[in-house]
């Protein structure tokens, strides 16, 4: 049997800052590598005229109805992407295609003749808890109950999934229990692994998030926790990367907690591993997170990582020798925790070592893209075997 196609199917562009166009770049930039055919097909693809004009709608819809808004970005873009990929399906019938989301896999799957779909979940239980948690659809609402019901009937028909721990297919097992009979492959998000630079950067700040500004990745205690640590003698700076609709909040925030000198809040930054490299430590108080790609990004960089065991996370920080884990009820414990490893040089020297040689041996993108590779194109034979 030939290599089949990998055709990656996503709703956003492969350029950005996220963590699944992270993902988009390195499986495909990975097959490119090893000559793999591959495409990516996004809704930016359909030949229309009207594509960005009709996704921009979506920002004046909003003020009016936001629960309206997130119909409209998942009705708009599931029908772009649905022509642009039924345009690439149309002549490889021997393709499997590779799902970045439950509405990319409603497509695919609509879409398809004879391709296998395989999806990858980087989303928490489900996607509508996530709109929820960003205050853009009420929980239990009709909406939110309609996309839960889709990605049930959804998940339960793929040819395979892809998860990024094991946190993840916990969580979406015991939601979906159809999903226990669809294969699977638990393979961790991965980075580049360039060796750091042997040229000591100037450090900018201690401390560097990154992370959007919204109550799920919990900025507002991460500043009460560094007001704790002044309060004992100990003013670390903080970067804050990121952008959302808590940044004004937050600024408000570290005025009133005597922190305006010590915390910079940066914006978007299109490339925080650059900035990473200019601290001593990474700070994440993120209350959730199916795998938590920036703790990597940030240990490929050489810096040790306080992040809470969350979701995910502890599939990625091995406390006491890479990291350390901090509650996130107790300000007080937390800035301990910082304390303790700040005030130890030595300490946070051989984190890091260990945090980079982890990195490389956990998460390089060669192995993450060969697993992925083998699972995804596997897809086709074992389609093929069932038939």
């Amino acid at each position: 049997m030939t290599e089949p196609e990998i055709v990656i199917a996503t709703l956003m562009r492969p350029e950005g800052g996220s963590g699944l166009q992270a993902h988009v770049r390195m499986f495909a930039e990975h097959l490119q590598a090893i000559d793999g055919p591959v495409s990516v097909v996004s809704p930016f693809m359909a030949r229309s005229p009207f594509v960005l004009p009709v996704f921009a709608a979506r920002l004046g819809i909003r003020p009016f109805s936001r629960p309206a808004a997130v119909w409209w970005h998942q009705y708009w873009h599931a029908r772009y992407l649905r022509s642009a990929l039924a345009a690439q399906l149309r002549d490889r019938p021997d393709a499997v295609v590779y799902a970045q989301c439950p509405i990319s896999a409603g497509v695919a799957l609509q879409v398809r003749t004879t391709q296998p779909v395989v999806m990858v979940a980087h989303f928490n239980v489900s996607q509508a808890d996530e709109w929820a948690d960003e205050g853009e659809i009420p929980r239990d609402g009709r909406l939110y109950r309609s996309i839960r019901s889709f990605e049930a009937r959804v998940l339960g028909a793929l040819d395979g999934i892809v998860y990024v721990s094991e946190y993840t297919r916990n969580g979406l097992e015991e939601r979906i229990p159809a999903l226990r009979d669809v294969p699977h492959a638990v393979v961790p998000n991965a980075v580049t692994t360039d060796v750091p630079t042997t040229d000591s950067p100037v450090v900018q700040a201690d401390l560097i998030t990154v992370g959007r500004l919204d109550s799920r990745k919990n900025h507002r205690y991460l500043l009460e926790v560094l007001a704790e640590a002044a309060a004992r003698g100990h003013r670390y700076t903080l970067s804050v990367v990121g952008d959302g609709v808590d940044r004004r909040a937050l600024q408000t925030r570290a005025t009133e907690l005597g922190l305006a000198d010590q915390v910079s809040f940066l914006g978007y930054q299109s490339s925080p591993r650059q900035l990473m490299r200019s601290h001593r430590l990474y700070c994440h108080t993120s209350t959730t997170e199916s795998f938590g790609i920036v703790l990597v990004e940030a240990m490929a960089e050489g810096l040790p990582v306080i992040a809470a065991a969350v979701g995910g996370v502890p599939e990625i920080v091995r406390p006491g020798t890479d990291g350390l884990f901090w509650p996130l009820d107790d300000p007080s414990a937390a800035a301990g925790v910082l304390i303790s490893l700040m005030s130890d040089p030595a300490a946070r020297e051989r984190m890091a070592t260990a945090a980079f040689e982890g990195v490389q041996a956990r998460f390089a993108a060669g192995i993450a893209g060969r697993r992925l590779r083998d699972f995804v194109a596997g897809a086709a034979i074992r389609k093929v075997a069932a038939l």
